[in-house]
C-alpha cells in the first residue's frame, strides 16, 4: 500500500488508538514524526516513543499518557494536507484553545510549537494542531 501522507496517517493512529484506550502504538517512521514525537514528550501529550526495526522498515513506538482514564491527547487533527497546504505569518499564528493547546509548525529552522514559533518570531506551514 502506498502512503502518501505520512503524517495524516500517524494522526489517525493515535487518534484511533486513543479512542480505544491502548497504552502503545505503532506509526510509521519519518524526520518528520520523530521530531513531531520530541514535541508531544516534551508538551506532556505523550509518554515516551522510540523508533523499532522491524523486518523491512522503521516504525516509531508511541506510548500514549493518561490522566487517570483520559487519554492526554483530547483531539489531534492535521492542519495542512497534500492538496492544501495552510501558511501562516509570524503574525497570524494564533493560540489554539486560548493557550490550552498548541498547533505544530514546520519552519525554516525546523519543527516547533505555535508559542516558540511566535518567540522567535518565524512563520510556515501549520502541520497540525493538539488539545
Amino acid at each position: 500500500m502506498s502512503r502518501t501522507d505520512l503524517t495524516s496517517d500517524a494522526f489517525t493512529i493515535i487518534r484511533n488508538a486513543a479512542m480505544i484506550k491502548e497504552d502503545e502504538v505503532l506509526i510509521p517512521f519519518s524526520k518528520m514524526l520523530v521530531k513531531i514525537c520530541e514535541i508531544l514528550k516534551q508538551e506532556n501529550y505523550i509518554d515516551n516513543f522510540k523508533v523499532v526495526d522491524g523486518a523491512n522498515f522503521k516504525q516509531i513506538k508511541v506510548y500514549l499518557r493518561y490522566n487517570g482514564k483520559k487519554c492526554a491527547i483530547m483531539k489531534i487533527q492535521k492542519v495542512s494536507t497534500p492538496g492544501r497546504r495552510v501558511y501562516a505569518s509570524r503574525h497570524d499564528i494564533n493560540s489554539v484553545l486560548r493557550g490550552y493547546g498548541l498547533a505544530i509548525v514546520s519552519t525554516s529552522s525546523g519543527i516547533f510549537t505555535d508559542r516558540q514559533v511566535r518567540e522567535k518570531g518565524l512563520g510556515g506551514e501549520v502541520i497540525g494542531t493538539v488539545w
